[in-house]
């Protein structure tokens, strides 16, 4: 394999396939040149039961992304360079540090866009004795390169898959692309690591978990959503359904969005659970 640090020089380390130098920090559309930005990182207890555990998920958030979700409860994060700029060492530290607190993971969110940075630092910490499983907390909107980079190296992908549809994803997270990525993505990623593999702790130690948020007027979307992971994924799949979403950022900042600045009924919620469940699919 080329040295992961030359992915960055004419980039296409995501879809967006910008073409820039970022080893001469020249910016693309995620805005982050030769290192990574985290904006923290901690032990967190937010995620999935399986992933979080009783001591926590050691999550690193980076900075930036390569979406511009306009209904972003992140955005001050996903959609600015802020928090510290990250050498190999400091990131590879931070790794161990959180494996020190007695996190049963490390759980890299938006990794995205910084894929050979964190694999640089990730050499380092596994050299320094990092032992527990990481995670590869994503949107789905990866380049098939670098997750074919990624094999063996990632335990765990969580993707929150969000739309299907190709008008859905150029609206709301402004890449019409979005849909036919993540579709990629998601059978490349279920080739590598498989069905979701709970140890006797409860604790996910391997496998593809699958989030999604439902959206409002998107109830047909959400059953395509369904029917894919079910058909062409595993039958085995594990999803979380998500039902919390609120109007955020632009939504509520411009009238641009006035069919998705209001709640997702809760009746919408339970049917499309009810739905999961008649395909047999695993709901955590």
């Amino acid at each position: 394999m080329k040295n992961i640090i030359s992915y960055l020089e004419s980039c296409k380390v995501c879809p967006k396939n910008c073409g820039v130098n970022r080893i001469k920090d020249e910016l693309g559309a995620c805005n982050i040149g030769r290192y990574s930005y985290v904006s923290n990182f901690a032990p967190h207890f937010g995620e999935e039961p399986c992933i979080k555990g009783e001591f926590g998920s050691g999550t690193i958030f980076f900075s930036s992304c390569n979406l511009s979700c306009v209904f972003c409860q992140n955005h001050t994060t996903s959609q600015e360079v802020s928090g510290r700029k990250t050498s190999p060492k400091v990131l590879s530290n931070m790794m161990l540090s959180l494996q020190d607190k007695g996190c049963h993971n490390i759980n890299f969110v938006s990794p995205s866009h910084v894929v050979p940075q964190i694999l640089e630092a990730l050499e380092i910490a596994k050299d320094a004795g990092l032992s527990v499983p990481i995670v590869y907390n994503t949107s789905g909107y990866d380049s098939l390169e670098m997750i074919d980079v990624l094999k063996d190296k990632v335990d765990i992908y969580l993707v929150d898959v969000k739309f299907f549809n190709k008008d859905s994803s150029k609206r709301y997270v402004k890449a019409s692309n979005y849909a036919e990525v993540v579709k990629k993505t998601l059978k490349k990623m279920q080739e590598q690591v498989g069905d979701l593999q709970l140890g006797s702790d409860g604790l996910a130690k391997k496998g593809v978990l699958i989030r999604h948020l439902i959206m409002p007027g998107l109830y047909d979307e959400s059953r395509e959503i369904i029917d894919f992971i079910s058909e062409e994924i595993s039958p085995n799949s594990y999803i979380n359904l998500m039902g919390h979403y609120r109007p955020e950022w632009q939504v509520t900042q411009t009238d641009k969005y006035p069919e998705i600045n209001k709640k997702v009924p809760k009746s919408e919620y339970q049917l499309l659970k009810e739905y999961i469940l008649q395909k047999n699919l695993n709901i955590i």
